[in-house]
């Protein structure tokens, strides 16, 4: 039976070619987005069929998160691969955050990442199999270059969360891992980063590139593979050598 694998935030971007990597690599994808519209539109472009499966789902919820595992398991069974993606990726600067801006990204960046390896992770560990993937970012690590300072918090904070769930889950055969990308050649980068300061922000980076989205994809197919058994806790680094340890 093909494994079946849940990425969150999967209508467009990175989520969207993760879950495209997945289903490419054989695994029966459920695909979600807090955009109902969205995530379907995504699900017909993959064109898996009924290998694929759209939900709604705002990473907010934790009864969401509930909603679409009991969605997922009533349709393929059970849930072996869950991939922690979704993410509001705002630029504002430090000092003109609000406390309702912060809150959100907090909401939605870690607190969504805690709910889905809460959720997720307690499925995986009564099976006795799983693994959970989360996207941190390079900005985690370094404070950010062109993101928000909300956005690097949030992400920072993943990383130590990361270690947490993979330690409390590890007993129970759940590997926790996550990856932590530096600027990526996706829209959503060119549209948030003025062309002028991205242009800078690529003179600074050591490979004088932006990464390839596709090959971080392809490392969440890596850690999702049941080979994949003896790394758990690690954040495996994507950066063009911006952040070197």
């Amino acid at each position: 039976m093909s494994q079946v694998a849940l990425v969150t935030g999967a209508a467009q971007g990175l989520g969207e070619i993760i879950a495209a990597r997945l289903l490419a690599a054989g695994y029966r994808v459920a695909l979600t987005d807090r955009s109902e519209e969205l995530v379907r539109a995504a699900a017909a472009r993959l064109g898996g069929g009924a290998e694929v499966l759209p939900l709604k789902l705002d990473v907010k919820r934790k009864d969401d998160f509930e909603a679409a595992l009991a969605a997922v398991v009533a349709r393929w069974g059970g849930l072996q691969v869950a991939v922690n993606n979704a993410a509001m990726t705002p630029t504002t600067p430090v000092m003109q955050i609000t406390g309702d801006e912060f809150d959100e990204v907090i909401a939605v960046n870690l607190r969504g990442t805690l709910f889905g390896c809460q959720v997720f992770g307690a499925h995986m560990a009564q099976a006795g199999y799983g693994r959970l993937i989360n996207l941190a970012s390079l900005a985690g690590q370094n404070g950010g270059t062109a993101s928000g300072a909300h956005y690097a918090s949030s992400k920072g904070a993943i990383l130590t969360l990361n270690k947490i769930f993979a330690r409390e889950l590890a007993a129970a055969g759940v590997t926790v891992n996550a990856i932590a990308p530096g600027p990526m050649e996706l829209p959503s980068v060119r549209a948030a980063v003025p062309p002028e300061r991205l242009e800078k922000l690529i003179e600074m980076i050591p490979v004088r590139r932006l990464g390839n989205p596709k090959f971080v994809a392809d490392l969440v197919v890596s850690l999702a593979s049941p080979e994949a058994d003896f790394t758990t806790g690690a954040t495996w680094d994507v950066n063009g050598g911006i952040f070197m340890r």
